[in-house]
């Protein structure tokens, strides 16, 4: 592998040549220089080079690499035609310059041509020592020394600095983030690296993990040139503690064909590169806001914030919004100390919600001290490692001094404040916490998403709701009984008989003929795989009589109290078909509610399903079936035929009138697994589960 490049010359350079310096108005020859030599800091020299002038800005200008004077000339910036780029480097390799970044575009992205002389650059660096950046890129900018290596006319205007290091393989995005990063803790350096012709991002990531004023590493990756070098960079970021925020484009294949147009590199496998991020520690982000905020969030998060979430504001809605969507990302909420609610009670009216979403009321409006102590009280407790502090209005002078305190209390806590300003009318009390580098997020989604990300949770987010409990006057039916009724219905039911001892098992399966299925009959018993009740392919009348006793010894073991009615001994269908899910259960809402989904072993696994509000007609059915995630297993795969959806929408119509039919009685339904057969096969449940409240009957 490559070893990284030395950079510490190249961001800190003791002289620059600037080759395609003009002074024509507008030119990027004249900006880049003038950002150097009118707007930057740099320590050394800035020598133009142009065979066509003698002078530049009242400096002399110099007619080639080659004819410059003698000092320290660490960097040289190339902005000639593609076609002379080559010879420049090699006057930089004889002139002793160690690097060089070539801005000038019409290489790999061009064409055969332009790849031809980007293998030469690259030899040239190979065997000379030469570092080249780029080329086609916009350069670079050391933002916290105030150097411009760049031709924007924005250099001068985007100089807030910080502990932030961005690294992005295109300028117009890398600049949307430096300029989105203009409040708050900002941009220390900025490398846009262009084709990566020699200079690559994972150069980048080792010199920013190694820099002691870099606190996190921020990426804007199109493509990926050395998979193997850049976890290796990834690797020394994690070694010393620099989180590394990580957007990738090319996760669609729209994504990957304008990224190898753009930077023609490879784009990758995205699955595998979101799979590799992970390895190496690397947080992945969605898009360019979150990338921005994810990494702010970093600079500002403490080793406290961790430790739980509180939702503190001053409306009811926005609570229960807040706390459902940190609900749905899994954000562990704080659970507050009793000394907490005992303070936030002597200050709040009795009709405020002092647990977790904390809700003060539109009352806590007229006391905005009041307000402030009680984010200062929620702040200091342990429990509390970062507070979401949802604004859902603007409010004038009222929001612009909750803002002044928010300020205030954030500047005296290790406690995160995450503000959020709802309203679309950005007044004075936003511009007030963005000054401070608060950056208020503008929705809630978007602060819970980067939330979710930015922050290493130490607590466990709470478990999820349980489901509501089964009615107390639900009647399970044994999966005999349950068969039968829905037999009676119409509803296609696989033969079956019941045997009450080992000789009648073997005289039913072979009556039925082999192989057969054989389960225990117990209404104690809903998942009779789980008590070993059980057996499936029974081939013989011996195979019959032992797969009774067994079935009795393993569901007494299992459930010692339970009562078994007997064996239920059904043909088993042939092998091929497809296992799906059909169910029905009451919702609170909005009644019956029919579930449809992948069956058998996969109901836990993929939680596949669909699902439709009953009574379903039979446009409602077919788009069921087509509905989940999966449904490429019912099409077929692997030259697999098609199942059989006429049979399949069918039996759902079936069991959508027999829930209906029995609407005011049904408390739930199940049949898992259906076998589905290929077209022309049929739609066969093979297992029932049936519960009433009270006594099933019909309308």
């Amino acid at each position: 592998m490559k070893p990284f490049a030395d950079l510490t010359r190249f961001i800190n350079p003791r002289g620059i040549a600037v080759v395609g310096a003009s002074p024509r108005e507008s030119s990027q020859g004249r900006r880049l220089y003038e950002n150097l030599a009118l707007h930057s800091a740099a320590p050394g020299e800035v020598y133009p080079v142009n065979p066509a002038y003698e002078e530049i800005g009242g400096r002399r200008c110099w007619p080639s690499i080659s004819n410059l004077p003698a000092g320290d000339i660490d960097v040289a910036l190339v902005m000639v035609n593609a076609a002379r780029v080559l010879d420049t480097l090699k006057q930089c390799v004889r002139r002793g310059i160690p690097y060089a970044v070539v801005m000038t575009s019409g290489f790999s992205e061009a064409g055969e041509e332009g790849r031809r002389l980007e293998r030469e650059i690259a030899e040239l660096c190979r065997d000379t020592g030469l570092h080249v950046y780029g080329p086609n890129c916009p350069g670079f900018v050391n933002v916290r020394d105030r150097i411009g290596m760049t031709f924007s006319p924005a250099f001068k205007d985007d100089l807030n600095s910080g502990g932030i290091g961005l690294a992005t393989q295109g300028g117009g995005l890398g600049r949307n983030l430096l300029q989105g990063l203009s409040h708050g803790e900002g941009v220390g350096l900025w490398f846009s690296a262009g084709n990566e012709v020699d200079l690559e991002i994972p150069d980048f990531v080792a010199h920013m993990a190694a820099d002691p004023r870099i606190r996190v590493i921020a990426l804007l990756m199109e493509g990926v040139k050395d998979g193997r070098r850049l976890t290796a960079a990834l690797q020394l970021a994690r070694e010393r503690g620099k989180p590394v925020v990580v957007l990738k484009v090319g996760r669609s294949e729209a994504g990957v064909r304008a990224a190898q147009s753009h930077t023609a590199s490879v784009a990758g496998t995205a699955a595998v590169n979101s799979a590799v991020f992970r390895q190496f520690g690397a947080i992945e982000v969605d898009d360019l806001d979150q990338l921005l905020a994810v990494s702010q969030l970093l600079t500002r998060a403490s080793a406290k914030s961790g430790n739980g979430l509180c939702i503190y504001t001053f409306s009811g809605g926005t609570a229960a919004l807040a706390a459902d969507l940190a609900g749905a990302a899994r954000l562990p909420m704080a659970g507050l100390a009793p000394a907490t609610q005992a303070a936030l009670a002597a200050l709040l009216p009795d009709f405020a919600s002092i647990g977790n979403p904390v809700d003060t009321t539109a009352d806590i409006l007229r006391n905005p001290e009041a307000s402030a102590e009680c984010l200062r009280i929620l702040c200091a407790d342990p429990s509390v490692g970062t507070v979401l502090y949802p604004i859902p209005m603007d409010y004038g002078a009222i929001t612009d001094a909750m803002a002044e305190s928010i300020v205030s209390v954030a500047s005296r806590t290790d406690t995160l404040i995450v503000p959020v300003w709802m309203s679309r009318r950005l007044s004075a009390g936003y511009s007030v916490m963005e000054r401070a580098g608060l950056l208020p997020f503008l929705s809630l989604s978007d602060a819970i998403a980067a939330l979710s990300r930015a922050i290493a949770w130490k607590a466990e987010p709470a478990p999820p709701a349980a489901l509501p409990p089964a009615a107390s006057d639900a009647r399970a039916l044994s999966e005999a009984d349950a068969k039968a009724m829905l037999r009676d219905a119409g509803l296609p039911m696989p033969a079956g008989r019941i045997a009450r001892s080992a000789d009648e098992a073997a005289a039913h399966a072979a009556a039925l003929g082999f192989p057969v299925v054989m389960k225990v009959v117990s209404a104690q018993i809903l998942h009779k795989t789980e008590a070993g009740g059980v057996r499936l392919g029974i081939a013989s009348e011996d195979a019959a009589r032992q797969a009774h006793a067994a079935i009795h010894e393993a569901v007494a073991r299992h459930r010692p109290d339970t009562r078994i009615d007997g064996v239920l001994v059904e043909r088993m269908l042939p092998p091929g078909g497809r296992e799906v899910l059909i169910g029905v259960h009451r919702d609170a809402a909005f009644g019956l509610v029919m579930t449809f989904g992948l069956g058998g072993i996969y109901v836990e696994t993929l939680r596949d399903v669909a699902h439709r509000m009953i009574p379903l007609s039979p446009e409602d059915a077919r788009a069921l079936t087509r509905e989940i995630r999966h449904v490429e297993i019912l099409d077929g795969v692997r030259g697999q035929a098609p199942a059989d959806f006429a049979a399949l929408e069918a039996l759902i119509l079936r069991v959508s009138d027999f829930a209906w039919q029995h609407r005011d009685t049904l408390h739930e339904l199940e049949l898992n697994p259906v076998w589905v057969g290929a077209a022309g096969q049929g739609a066969v449940p093979l297992d029932a589960l049936l519960a009433f409240q009270g006594e099933a009957r019909a309308d």
